[in-house]
């Protein structure tokens, strides 16, 4: 059964920075066209590193978002967090919460944190010989920043935290806010996540593993040959759905259920058992049953591994209506933006829910037989999209599901 209208969530405001436009409007068009967010890499040591394409935040300059004080307090993750709070609140119509303080929630994952600033002062202490570092690189490096600069900004006073949980940081950011607006400790949450992860030791570990993509990201299909990494922030509004409506405002969406689990097996290789149990979770959750979705954004990373035990993961939940629930990858435009990537994601999911358009898992040429689920490939498709799934699943294991429904 749905929740009781006293303990339903909804999501009031969204805002984002990424590869494919530097707000939330800017960044669904670009999905619904199937344009595309990975293009060659940019990055002063480029030619030290095997990997040559990323998604990449372009025509983003600090100075017009925040202050000089602001900018030298903030790592580039902070800076993409900040400026989509911003985005979300105005859609929200919430220019301050002060009045509202300790009943206001703010939650973000972020899988590794102030990144290109750790990087940048080990290079300067390993490389150079510096004698010391930057005065600021803790709190510009620790993975909590970019909650506590949104609190600042919106003296926000209640619980404030970071979650890391990989690549589905931002997803369980969300389901966090979600359980706490459902228990009354707050009536309204900030929630989502950031990542600015393309920094030089960060994009040679990725090489390391062997799991990236050489030409592009093309989950699901069978010439695909790995992920492709991405960076960006998606951070949302969500109230209880008295409190939004005590104000007047028209909700984008309902979140009507969470999905959590862990695999508990292999630190890298997925599980569809683990999977498999988050989206029934979710469904669960919402009251909503297999049949009700029409529509799920998958984690659908590009690697052989992923896409394959995901297949697997979402036949076991649907049975025959697996055939028939429109599949997609937006990652195939955005990149796997890591702990932000759910976030990037949820954009998407609303909006497929609110226009009744599914956007398209771009790049892809040919099925594979292993992925037979009905891939929404290289156009946008037309459907009434009633309810959705957005998938996040993690190395380690870490599995966190939303469900959608429209509103």
């Amino acid at each position: 059964m749905p929740h009781p209208e006293a303990s339903r969530v909804v999501v009031t405001g969204m805002g984002a920075v990424s590869a494919l436009g530097n707000d939330a409007d800017v960044m669904w068009r670009a999905l619904a066209a199937g344009r595309p967010g990975i293009e060659a890499l940019v990055h002063p040591r480029r030619d030290d590193l095997r990997v040559k394409v990323a998604a990449q935040v372009k025509g983003f300059d600090p100075h017009d978002y925040l202050d000089d004080r602001a900018i030298s307090l903030m790592d580039r993750v902070s800076q993409f967090a900040v400026v989509a709070a911003r985005e979300a609140a105005s859609q929200a119509q919430l220019p301050t919460l002060r009045a509202r303080g300790a009943r206001v929630a703010v939650i973000i994952g972020t899988g590794v944190g102030g990144e290109t600033s750790r990087d940048e002062e080990s290079r300067k202490l390993y490389a150079e010989g510096a004698a010391r570092v930057h005065p600021l690189s803790i709190v510009r490096t620790m993975s909590s920043a970019p909650a506590s600069h949104i609190a600042i900004a919106f003296q926000s006073t209640g619980p404030t935290f970071g979650v890391t949980s990989a690549c589905a940081s931002s997803n369980h950011a969300i389901a966090q806010a979600a359980l706490l607006i459902r228990a009354g400790v707050v009536d309204l949450a900030i929630a989502g996540g950031a990542e600015a992860c393309l920094s030089f030791s960060v994009l040679k570990a990725w090489e390391a593993m062997r799991v990236l993509a050489d030409d592009t990201c093309r989950p699901f299909c069978l010439q695909r040959r790995g992920l492709v990494l991405g960076e960006g922030a998606g951070i949302f509004v969500l109230e209880s759905l008295a409190h939004a409506m005590a104000r007047g405002e028209q909700p984008l969406a309902e979140l009507a259920g969470v999905g959590m689990s862990s695999d508990a097996g292999d630190i890298v290789a997925p599980s569809a058992e683990g999977a498999a149990a988050a989206m029934t979770a979710a469904l669960n959750d919402a009251g909503l049953e297999p049949g009700d979705i029409d529509h799920i954004n998958a984690h659908g990373t590009g690697t052989v591994a992923n896409d394959v035990t995901e297949t697997q993961a979402i036949h076991r939940v649907f049975g025959e209506h697996a055939s028939r629930i429109a599949i997609t990858s937006t990652k195939s435009m955005h990149g796997h933006a890591l702990g932000a990537a759910g976030a990037l994601e949820l954009v998407a999911t609303i909006g497929a829910l609110r226009e009744s358009l599914v956007p398209p898992t771009i790049n892809f040429t040919e099925a594979d037989p292993q992925c037979d689920l009905d891939v929404v490939a290289n156009s946008a498709r037309r459907l009434d999209v009633r309810a959705a799934l957005s998938n996040s699943f993690a190395f380690g294991g870490l599995n966190a599901v939303l469900a959608l429904r429209r509103w």
